[in-house]
């Protein structure tokens, strides 16, 4: 199985793949530009509610499990991991009050958009989970490894299909819709999944965890 999942991928040369990146990245500098006055307001009331920092950046496993920094706005206090890694949960009091806003309508996750420009990340593929959770998971969950062998991405085929995964049982189930990604990627079903992501946003919907 682990065979045939492998040699289902889409090859790196390939013309679907090619127009993809070219996609992610006029794409993502479109809505960079055009949310730049919406960025800089959530900076300014991130900073006077909680002062600083106003961006967070965590190390992330991204392509052929390589270690990526991502960048967001941050939502949570400044001492939300004292006690080391750990998932989001319901009313999770370590989030802020506009961090809970900016949750919602995933704008924290805008800043990402500049590793999907420089190629590290895509708009659409698995999303990337941090090193620490990722050994948890290859333990616990078979095939998980093999999400990693396409390019992470900002949304995907399980967070629009998927609430809120928050445990290893949420990462099995959201594992089949990655699997299901990368055996029958296209950009028609990259389109539709960008659809479906921004009807999420404007319904501030799976966002949180239940």
């Amino acid at each position: 199985k682990n065979f045939i999942l492998t040699n289902s991928l889409p090859h790196s040369s390939s013309f679907q793949l090619r127009i993809k990146r070219i996609a992610d990245i006029f794409i993502s500098l479109f809505i960079l530009i055009f949310s730049s006055p919406l960025i800089i307001l959530i900076c300014i009331l991130i900073f006077f509610e909680d002062g600083k920092p106003i961006f967070y950046s965590q190390i992330r496993n991204g392509l052929g499990n390589s270690k990526i920094k991502i960048l967001k706005l941050r939502t949570m206090k400044v001492s939300a991991e004292e006690l080391g890694p750990q998932w989001s949960k319901t009313n999770d009091s370590r989030i802020r009050k506009i961090g809970r806003i900016i949750r919602k309508l995933r704008l924290d996750e805008l800043p990402q958009l500049l590793l999907v420009i420089s190629g590290q990340m895509s708009l659409i593929g698995p999303r990337p989970e941090r090193p620490e959770i990722d050994i948890v998971l290859n333990n616990n969950i078979k095939n998980y490894s093999i999400r990693y062998k396409f390019k992470p991405g900002l949304s995907g085929w399980a967070q629009v299909n998927y609430p809120y995964g928050a445990s290893i049982k949420d990462s099995k189930n959201k594992l089949g819709y990655d699997l299901y990604y990368l055996k029958n990627f296209s950009i028609f079903l990259d389109f539709l999944i960008f659809i479906k992501t921004i009807s999420l946003v404007f319904n501030a919907k799976g966002a949180i965890a239940q």
